[in-house]
C-alpha cells in the first residue's frame, strides 16, 4: 500500500480519540502529538507538521460543532479537511476533442520518466485516445528499446531515431510526426542526464522553445522525502504551464513528505506512481488519496474501474432474477474473477472499500490471490457442461480435474464449496435479505460507516 506506515499510524491516532470517554481539550491534544509523530515518522518538514497541527487543534477547540454531528465526529471531519488540504489542491489532466495535446516530460536522473511516460500512454490508451510517444532521450544507452519493449505492453507508438543525436531535431520530427497522424495525446520522453535542478530547467527552456508544449510534466522520485521542495520551487519558477507526477510511492516511507513538501510550492501533482507495473497509476486527488490512506475507502473510483472493464470486456452478470433462482454458474464465476483481477492487485481493490484497507495483513492478500488463481486455473480444466452445471461435477470427475489442472482434489473441492457459499448469499441479497453475520455483513457495515 501507498505510504502504509502512515496511513497506519493516521488511522490509530484517529481510532484512539474515538474511544475516548470525553472529546475534551487533552483527548484532542493528544490527538495532535500523535499526528505529529506520524508526519515527521514519513519525513515531512517539521515546519509544516507544526504549522498543520496547529490549525488543527485551533479549529478542534474553538469551532462551534454544526448540529446533526457529535463533538467526536467534527474534530474527525477538520482532521480530515486539514489534511486534505495539507496534500495539495485537486488539479485534472484534461484532454480537448479535436485537439492535440503535447506534453514534455523532464526528470533528474534516476527519477522513473521514461517509466513514467510508458504509464501514461498506457493510461490515456486504455481510456480510448490516440497516444504517441516520442523518444527524445539521446543520451542514456538503451532508451529507445526500453521506450519499445513498454510499449509492446501498453499498446502504444513509439517514434525514436537511434542514428540521430540532436535531442531537439528529434523532438521536432516526432511531435510532427504523430501530429500528422491525428494523436491525442503526444508524450515527449527527454533526456534524464542532470543531477541538479538548474540545469535541467535550462535544458527544458531549450527543448520547450523548439517544441512549444501546452503542458511541461515533471517527474519527481518520491524516495527523496521533503528534498522534493527544491524541486518543485525550481520547476515552478521556470515553467508556468508545469504539472509534477511522483513516483515510487508504493516502496518508500518518504512519500508523505515528498507529497507535502511539493504542494506546499503550490505545485500541481496531477499523478503518483503507485507500484511498478505500467497500471499502477492514477490521478492525484487528495481528498479520495486521503480517504484510502485513512481507511475510508474509496468506492466511486472502485465503481468506475469495474464498469470501464465490464464495458471494455463486454462481461455479462447474472440478473437478479437468475441469482433468486439459483442460476449462478461457474462461468459467470470464472467470468467475475477475470474481472476483479483487471481491477489490479487485491490489496489495491480492497484498499477501495471503507474499512477494509489496514485491517487484512499482507499474507492474507498474498494467500489470496494466489488461491483465486488456482480457482481460474481449475475451472479452465472443466468442460463445458461442468460451467454450465456444477451440481454434475462428481468424484470421478473432481479427480479427472484435479490432474487436468495440476491442483489437488481438495482444492477442487474447496472451489465447489465457496461456488455453494456464493450462490446461497447472492440468493439471499437477491431476495431483499441481509446477512447478519460473515464477511458480507461487515462489508455492508463499513459502507454504511
Amino acid at each position: 500500500m501507498v505510504l502504509e506506515k502512515l496511513g497506519k499510524s493516521l488511522q490509530a491516532a484517529l481510532q484512539k480519540l474515538s474511544r475516548s470517554t470525553y472529546v475534551d481539550e487533552k483527548a484532542v491534544k493528544e490527538l495532535v502529538k500523535d499526528i505529529q509523530r506520524a508526519l515527521l515518522q514519513a519525513d515531512v518538514d517539521v515546519k509544516l507538521v507544526l504549522e498543520l497541527t496547529k490549525k488543527i487543534e485551533k479549529r478542534a477547540l474553538e469551532e462551534k460543532i454544526p448540529p446533526g454531528l457529535n463533538r467526536r465526529a467534527h474534530v474527525v471531519k477538520i482532521v480530515f479537511e486539514e489534511l486534505s488540504e495539507f496534500l495539495g489542491k485537486p488539479s485534472k489532466f484534461e484532454l480537448e476533442p479535436g485537439k492535440t495535446k503535447i506534453v514534455m516530460m523532464v526528470g533528474l536522473q534516476g527519477s522513473g520518466k521514461t517509466t513514467t511516460v510508458a504509464k501514461l500512454a498506457t493510461y490515456f490508451k486504455k481510456k480510448g485516445y490516440r497516444v504517441g510517444v516520442v523518444c527524445a532521450d539521446t543520451f542514456r544507452p538503451g532508451a529507445l528499446e526500453q521506450l519499445l519493449q513498454l510499449s509492446e505492453k501498453g499498446g502504444f507508438e513509439v517514434f525514436g531515431d537511434p542514428a540521430e543525436k540532436d535531442s531537439v531535431k528529434i523532438a521536432r520530427n516526432g511531435v510532427e510526426h504523430f501530429k500528422k497522424s491525428g494523436c491525442d495525446l503526444i508524450l515527449v520522453d527527454t533526456a534524464g542526464r542532470h543531477k541538479k535542478e538548474s540545469e535541467l530547467m535550462e535544458e527544458m527552456k531549450r527543448l520547450a522553445e523548439e517544441i512549444k508544449p501546452d503542458e511541461v510534466m515533471l517527474v519527481i522520485d518520491g524516495t527523496i522525502g521533503q528534498q522534493a521542495r527544491a524541486q518543485a520551487e525550481a520547476f515552478n519558477a521556470a515553467t508556468s504551464i508545469g504539472s509534477i507526477f511522483i513516483t515510487k510511492l508504493d516502496g518508500t516511507a518518504k512519500g508523505g513528505g515528498a507529497l507535502s513538501a511539493v504542494a506546499a510550492t503550490g505545485a500541481t501533482i496531477k499523478f503518483i506512481g503507485t507500484g511498478e507495473h505500467l497500471d499502477e497509476i492514477e490521478p492525484y486527488e487528495p481528498s479520495k488519496f486521503l480517504a484510502r490512506l485513512l481507511g475510508m475507502g474509496d468506492l466511486e473510483t472502485l465503481l468506475k474501474r469495474i464498469e470501464e472493464i465490464v464495458e471494455k470486456e463486454k462481461i455479462k452478470f447474472p440478473e437478479k432474477k437468475e441469482l433468486a433462482a439459483g442460476k449462478l454458474t461457474l462461468r459467470d464465476v470464472y467470468q467475475q474473477l477475470e474481472a476483479l483481477e483487471k481491477t489490479g492487485p487485491l490489496r489495491k481493490v480492497m484498499q477501495m472499500l471503507p474499512g477494509f484497507g489496514s485491517s487484512i495483513p499482507e499474507e492474507q492478500f498474498r494467500v489470496g490471490e494466489e488461491k483465486l488463481k488456482k480457482f481460474k486455473v481449475i475451472m479452465q480444466s472443466m468442460t463445458r457442461e461442468e460451467l454450465e452445471n456444477p451440481r454434475i461435477i462428481n468424484a470421478s470427475r473432481i479427480r479427472r480435474i484435479a490432474r487436468g489442472s495440476g491442483t489437488s482434489e481438495a482444492d477442487v473441492k474447496e472451489l465447489l464449496k465457496q461456488y455453494e457459499m456464493m450462490q446461497k448469499m447472492l440468493k439471499t441479497f437477491a431476495k431483499g435479505r441481509i446477512p447478519k453475520t460473515g464477511p458480507w455483513a461487515k462489508l455492508l457495515k463499513n459502507l454504511e460507516g
